[in-house]
Formats: structure tokens, C-alpha cells, sequence
């Protein structure tokens, strides 16, 4: 008996590691213009992935994504910008018209992905890692909105979120990207 509880233990124990053995960088997305983007280019960066949408309340926070950008980037700090239209078709536009539109009102220089879907059936992969625990190790974190932030450190781990409607210029993001937090 105690060799078969034993055998379970060993099983579920590895069925656990099995599911967290993809990692952060182990994904390749595509940029917003088409190309492949590996994430473990970003190997030595803090990054903040965030689900972004052209027309929601929460768009005016591209303002503040580009500030953090300006003043943490590029060396050490990235933030990659994900359109989702997951939430009240508030990013029905095309690839290229979401890259014009980010372009022309917010200066966004930051990398910007492929839209994707970050929840539901058709979740990207990547989407999944950051919200299930059984994925990224640390928490489930669904995404509840556009402009949900995603903190990964230097070294490919979930570190945190937050929520929509925290600035991406509040204490909770640049206290950990400046190593104070999280």
C-alpha cells in the first residue's frame, strides 16, 4: 500500500513539473507587423506584458506605458503590448491599424504583438502561462479587462499583476521595476 501511495505522490509531483516546464521564454509570439518575436530575446529585462485596446476608458494609459518605456527602457526594462479584443470589441481593428493608431496618438515605441485573444476558448498560449498557476507557477490571474499588467523579471518569472485600472505608472509597477516591490 504504502508503494502505491508512494507511485501516485511521484506521478502527480511529475505531472506538476510537466506542466510548469514551459517557461517564460520558451515562447515565440508575432510582432504587429508580422514577425516572429522570441521572448527569450527579452533574457536580462524586467517585462511588462499588458492586453491593450484602442477604444476603451483604459486606452489613455498608452500615455503612461510610453513614459515608463521612455524612462526604463530599453536595456533593462520592456513592455510588450498585446491588442485583444476580448472585452466590448474595443480593438475591432486590423494589425496595421492598431500600429497606425498607437503611432499617431500615443508615440507607442514599445514592442507591439500580433492581436490575440487573452481569455476563452481560443486563449493564446502565452495568455495561459500568465493566468493559470498550473502554467506560470506562482498564481491563476485571469484577465479581467484591457490594460491588465503582467510582471515578469529578469529572469523569465512570473512576478505579479495588476490590475486594469492601476497606472502603469503607480508605485505597485515602478517600485518593482525598480526593485522596491514585488
Amino acid at each position: 500500500m504504502k508503494q502505491i501511495i508512494f507511485a501516485m505522490a511521484l506521478l502527480v509531483a511529475a505531472s506538476t513539473l510537466s506542466a510548469q516546464e514551459k517557461g517564460f521564454y520558451d515562447f515565440t509570439v508575432k510582432s504587429i507587423t508580422g514577425q516572429d518575436f522570441p521572448l527569450s530575446s527579452l533574457k536580462g529585462k524586467k517585462v511588462l506584458v499588458v492586453n491593450v485596446a484602442s477604444k476603451c476608458g483604459l486606452t489613455p494609459q498608452y500615455t503612461q506605458l510610453q513614459e515608463l518605456y521612455d524612462k526604463y527602457g530599453p536595456d533593462k526594462f520592456v513592455i510588450v503590448g498585446f491588442p485583444a479584443n476580448n472585452f466590448g470589441s474595443q480593438e475591432p481593428g486590423t494589425n496595421e491599424e492598431i500600429q497606425e493608431f498607437c503611432r499617431a496618438n500615443y508615440g507607442v515605441t514599445f514592442p507591439m504583438m500580433k492581436k490575440i485573444s487573452v481569455k476563452g476558448d481560443d486563449i493564446h498560449p502565452l495568455y495561459k502561462w500568465l493566468t493559470q498557476k498550473s502554467g506560470n507557477g506562482k498564481q491563476d490571474a485571469e484577465v479581467t479587462w484591457n490594460f491588465q499588467k503582467f510582471m515578469i523579471d529578469e529572469n523569465g518569472n512570473w512576478a505579479g499583476f495588476a490590475v486594469p485600472k492601476t497606472l502603469p505608472t503607480s508605485e505597485d509597477v515602478t517600485g518593482w521595476i525598480e526593485g522596491k516591490t514585488k
